[in-house]
C-alpha cells in the first residue's frame, strides 16, 4: 500500500477501535444484559462508513447511506482493493476486538460487521464480517424455550413487552429456526395476546411488536424466495415475482405462508390505516402465488369472524362485511327504521369485535339524504347516516354506535383530503344539530377529533353556532368546537354577542380557558386583537369592561 492508502486504513482502523471502546466503557452493560432473559447481547449489527476524512462507525443500518457522497478527500482505493485488500484487514481487526467480547451481553450471538466505502470508481457495499457464536445460540434457544414453556403455555399473568419485542424476532429468525413452525408460531402469538387482554394499551403494544417483527420476516426472509423487490425510503415496495417461482403446498396447513397470511391479517385489523395497505399488498402477493386461501379472504375476508358475524340477510335488509377492505356492504329493501336498526347493530357487532376502525359503507337505498352541512363528501357512509337519523326512535342507538366508532387517527375510507372525517362524524354531526340531549357527544368527538389532519368539524360548528346560538346550555359544547377549529373558520354571532347578557355568560366561560386557548376560540369571531380592542374603545360600559376582560386573556 501506498502512504495515502495506509492513512486511509489508519483512519478506518481508529473508527473500529473508538467504537468498540466506547461500547466497552459503557457503565450499563451489564444491566441492559440482564432485562430480559430472551436478550442474550445487546449488538448484533455495526456499520462503517468510509469516506475520507469522515469515517464513522455506528450500529445503525442507516448510517451508510450517505457513503460516496462528497469527502474531505478523494478515496485513494479502488473496488478491487477494497473488496481483496482492506476488507481482510478490517476482517482480522474486528475479529481481535470481537473475540475478547465473546461471552460480553455487548455482543449477540451473531454478529454482522457491514462496510460502505467510498471508492475511485464508487460506492462499495459488502459485509466485512459475519460470526455466530454456537454457545451463545444454544443458550439463547434454550432461554427461549424455557420463557414458552413457564410464561405462556404454563403462565397465566400479563407479559412483559420486552420480552414479546425479543420473542417475536427470535421465532422469525432464520438463524435460530431456518424453518418456522407456522402453526406453534402463530399459536404462540395468540397466546401473549390472550394473556395481556385485560389491559387495552399493554395489548397494542405486544401486538405492535408482534406485526413489527411479521412484517420484516415477510419483506426481508419470506417473500425475497418469490419476488424480486424494489425498495424506496418514500413510497411502497415494489414486487417482481421471479421467473422460476414456485409455492409449493401453499394451501397445506402449518406452513410458513400462512405466517405471511397471519401477519397480513395483523396488519389490517391493528395497523393505523395509512399502514393497512401492506397487509393487502401480502394477501395480493399470496393470491399472485397461487394460493386459494389468500384469493378467498381478498374476496370474503379474513378468517378473524363467523360466516354469521358478517353476512346477514333479512327482508327488510342484507349487509356483509369485508374486514380486508374494510367495508359494509348494506342492501336496504324496505325503507323503514327497522332495516337502518338491524345494519347499525351488525356494523357496531362487528367494530366491538376488533372490524377495523376505518371503513366505509356501500349503500343500495332508494333514499338520498344528505346532513345541512355545506363540505361534506356526498358517500355512501354519509348517505347511510342521515337515512337513519330520519328515525328519532333510532337516535340513541346511533349515539351509541358514535361512541363505539370514535377513534383518533381513523377515517371513513371514502373520503379524502378536506373532507376526511373520523369514524362516528355524520352520526355525531346529525345528532348534534338535532337535540342538546346530544351535547355532551359533541364534546366527546372534539376531545378525539384530529384538528391536523381534519376540518370538516369546522362547517359543523358554524351550522351549530347558528342553530343553537348562545345559551347556558349550548355555549360550552361551542367553545368545545371552536378549541379544535382553524383560522379559516369565521362565525357569524357577533349580532348576538351585542346582547349583554349573552356577551356576559360568553366572558364567563373564555375566562376559565388558558390564554392559548382563548386566542384560539375568540379569532373565528372576532379576529385578530386588535379588532377587540377597537370595539372596546367605542363601547360603553358595562360592554366595555366586558370586551376588556376578553381583551385580558389575549395579552
Amino acid at each position: 500500500m501506498n502512504e495515502l492508502q495506509k492513512e486511509a486504513l489508519e483512519e478506518m482502523k481508529k473508527a473500529i477501535h473508538k467504537w468498540f471502546e466506547e461500547q466497552e466503557n459503557r457503565v450499563d452493560v451489564e444491566g441492559l444484559g440482564k432485562r430480559t432473559p430472551l436478550q442474550i447481547g445487546i449488538f448484533n449489527f455495526v456499520m462503517l462508513d468510509y469516506r475520507p476524512g469522515r469515517t464513522r462507525v455506528d450500529s445503525s443500518k442507516s448510517v451508510g447511506s450517505a457513503a460516496g457522497k462528497k469527502s474531505m478527500k478523494a478515496s485513494p482505493f479502488t473496488r478491487e482493493q477494497v473488496l481483496h485488500e482492506v476488507q481482510p484487514l478490517l476482517a482480522q481487526i474486528v475479529r481481535e476486538r470481537l473475540d475478547k467480547l465473546e461471552t460480553s451481553p455487548l455482543i449477540d450471538y451473531r454478529f454482522t460487521f457491514q462496510g460502505t466505502f467510498a471508492t475511485m470508481d464508487g460506492l462499495a457495499e459488502l459485509t466485512v464480517l459475519e460470526t455466530i457464536y454456537e454457545e451463545k445460540k444454544r443458550q439463547l434457544l434454550e432461554r427461549i424455550q424455557s420463557y414458552i414453556e413457564n410464561e405462556l403455555e404454563k403462565g397465566s399473568y400479563p407479559t412483559k413487552r420486552l420480552e414479546t419485542f425479543f420473542l417475536a424476532r427470535h421465532l422469525l429468525d432464520p438463524h435460530l429456526f431456518p424453518e418456522p413452525e407456522a402453526e406453534r408460531t402463530i399459536a404462540l402469538f395468540d397466546r401473549i395476546q390472550e394473556l395481556n387482554k385485560e389491559r387495552v394499551e399493554a395489548l397494542a403494544e405486544h401486538r405492535r411488536d408482534i406485526i413489527r417483527a411479521l412484517t420484516h420476516w415477510a419483506e426481508n426472509i419470506f417473500l425475497p424466495r418469490y419476488y424480486d423487490i424494489t425498495r424506496n425510503d418514500y413510497r411502497a415496495n415494489e414486487y417482481e415475482i421471479k421467473s422460476d417461482a414456485v409455492l409449493e403446498n401453499k394451501d397445506e396447513p402449518n406452513q410458513p405462508f400462512d405466517l405471511l397470511l397471519y401477519g397480513a391479517v395483523m396488519i389490517i385489523r391493528y395497523e393505523p390505516n395509512f399502514s393497512k395497505f401492506r397487509g393487502q399488498t401480502f394477501l395480493e402477493l399470496a393470491k399472485q402465488l397461487g394460493s386459494g386461501k389468500a384469493a378467498r379472504m381478498l374476496k370474503e375476508g379474513s378468517d378473524s369472524f363467523s360466516h354469521d358475524e358478517v353476512h346477514i340477510c333479512h327482508e327488510l335488509v342484507e349487509c356483509k362485511a369485508n374486514d380486508v377492505f374494510s367495508n359494509f356492504m348494506v342492501v336496504i329493501r324496505k325503507e323503514e327504521a327497522g332495516a337502518y336498526e338491524r345494519a347499525i347493530l351488525f356494523i357496531l357487532s362487528l367494530l366491538r369485535k376488533g372490524f377495523p376502525k376505518s371503513y366505509k359503507i356501500k349503500l343500495k337505498s332508494s333514499v338520498r339524504e344528505t346532513l345541512p352541512i355545506k363540505g361534506l363528501a356526498k358517500s355512501d357512509t354519509h348517505r347511510f347516516f342521515a337515512n337513519a337519523l330520519a328515525y328519532s326512535e333510532l337516535h340513541p342507538l346511533l349515539e351509541e354506535y358514535a361512541r363505539e366508532a370514535m377513534v383518533e387517527f381513523e377515517w371513513y375510507e371514502d373520503t379524502e383530503s378536506e373532507r376526511s372525517v373520523m369514524p362516528g362524524s355524520y352520526a355525531v354531526f346529525g345528532l348534534g344539530l338535532l337535540s342538546e340531549r346530544y351535547f355532551p357527544l359533541v364534546e366527546a368527538y372534539m376531545d378525539l377529533v384530529d384538528d391536523e389532519h381534519q376540518l370538516v368539524h369546522d362547517k359543523f360548528t358554524a351550522i351549530f353556532a347558528e342553530t343553537y346560538g348562545i345559551t347556558e346550555r349550548s355555549t360550552p359544547t361551542l367553545i368545545a368546537c371552536l378549541l379544535r377549529s382553524h383560522d379559516s373558520l369565521k362565525l357569524k354571532i357577533q349580532p348576538e354577542l351585542e346582547s349583554e347578557d349573552k356577551l356576559s355568560l360568553f366572558v364567563q366561560h373564555i375566562e376559565t380557558l388558558s390564554d392559548d386557548e382563548a386566542e384560539r376560540v375568540l379569532y373565528p369571531i372576532w379576529g385578530e386583537a386588535e379588532k377587540l380592542a377597537a370595539l372596546a374603545r367605542k363601547a360603553r360600559e358595562p360592554r366595555k369592561e366586558l370586551i376588556a376582560r376578553l381583551i385580558m386573556k389575549l395579552s
